[in-house]
């Protein structure tokens, strides 16, 4: 039983649920919501982070700052087309993105968001758990292993399991309490 395999492929679904969490917004701006926009390079589509500086100059402002002037309206139409709910200024040197404050609607909204990804983290941390009681119950059925093996294997998978989960709801309950921070 290669119970590392297991804890690696659990450990791949709360990896992706943490760059899912940092790219969500909680008031503050937060430069991780652009990791997935991409801008038209001379004919490659290149992350945005790898055609100019993003700063921080306030708390609710990212500043793009293209290393090639050109590339303003570029990044501007691929900041629209990301659909980031925020509207991109062309300020000449750069691109500004302004985040309006959030409501308590949709503070809200967000966290259901938060718990939604978090559920799907979780269905598949269990797939993992399913798939790898489902490899031992086939090695005791084979006669690899014994059944006092069989039993032993699940608790210590329901174990890696209860781990992965607790520091998903870990990871969820920190979101939260930031998104709802005013």
């Amino acid at each position: 039983m290669d119970y590392q395999e297991i804890e690696d492929k659990m450990q791949k679904a709360v990896d992706y649920l943490q760059e899912e969490l940092v790219a969500i917004r909680a008031g503050r701006a937060n430069p991780a919501i652009l990791n997935k926009v991409t801008v038209d390079y001379y004919g490659a589509q290149t992350p945005l982070n790898q055609v100019g500086a993003i700063s921080v100059p306030e708390a609710r402002q990212i500043l793009i700052t293209p290393w090639d002037k050109s590339l303003i309206g570029p990044i501007t139409k691929a900041i629209q087309m990301a659909e980031l709910g925020v509207n991109p200024i062309n300020d000449g040197n750069g691109v500004r993105l302004t985040f309006p404050e959030l409501n308590e609607d949709r503070r809200k909204q967000i966290v259901k968001e938060v718990k939604a990804l978090g559920e799907d983290a979780k269905v598949a941390v269990r797939n993992v758990r399913r798939d790898g009681i489902d490899d031992a119950k086939k090695q005791e059925k084979a006669g690899e292993i014994t059944e006092d093996e069989l039993k032993g294997a699940e608790d210590k998978i329901q174990k890696i399991t209860d781990k992965f989960t607790a520091k998903i709801d870990e990871m969820i309950s920190a979101k939260e309490k930031e998104v709802m921070e005013v």
